[in-house]
């Protein structure tokens, strides 16, 4: 069975409160990277239906600090999927006082669907529709490639779309 990106859309807001600051009064980086796997996992359960766990966080931009009592939104949607394993996009947002939304800060999560006894399962194939959609999900399969290069798991010359990026002219 295929599944729409947006069928896999999750969104949470949260109020930043004093118990969630540091020092200097903004968010502890550990308590947003919490909200984002939360998030996240909300997101990959959408798009297969099943228990999901925490692959790895693939990347984390803190571009702008958060703080105290202010308004943030995450949104999270699977950019793509492949056997047993998903690539989730979760996107940061703080809320102005004029009501509008500025991003500030973003993150990958990969998360595989499991059955009862804890082993990988088969999970949709992910139909991309938008542009950002499309976008994120070609270049999903790069990242993955590099990551099975780094660990060991692929050889180089085989990571062809990775390649084709790194190296148009090839």
């Amino acid at each position: 069975m295929n599944k729409k990106a947006i069928e896999s859309l999750a969104v949470q807001t949260k109020m930043v409160l004093p118990h969630d600051t540091n020092t200097l009064n903004t968010l502890f980086g550990g308590s947003l990277l919490a909200w984002m796997d939360e998030i996240a996992s909300i997101s990959a359960h959408r798009h297969c239906g099943r228990v999901v766990v925490t692959a790895s966080v693939n990347n984390v931009s803190f571009d702008r600090p958060i703080f105290s009592g202010e308004i943030v939104t995450l949104e999270a949607k699977v950019s793509r999927s492949f056997s047993s394993s998903m690539e989730v996009f979760v996107d940061v947002h703080v809320e102005k006082s004029n009501g509008q939304r500025e991003k500030c800060n973003e993150a990958i999560y990969v998360f595989v669907a499991i059955d009862q006894n804890r082993s990988p399962i088969n999970i949709p194939v992910l139909i991309p529709e938008s542009i950002e959609e499309k976008e994120r999900f070609d270049s999903a399969l790069r990242r993955k490639q590099l990551s099975l290069v780094l660990a060991g798991r692929m050889n180089p010359e085989d990571a062809v779309e990775l390649k084709s990026a790194l190296f148009p002219n090839l």
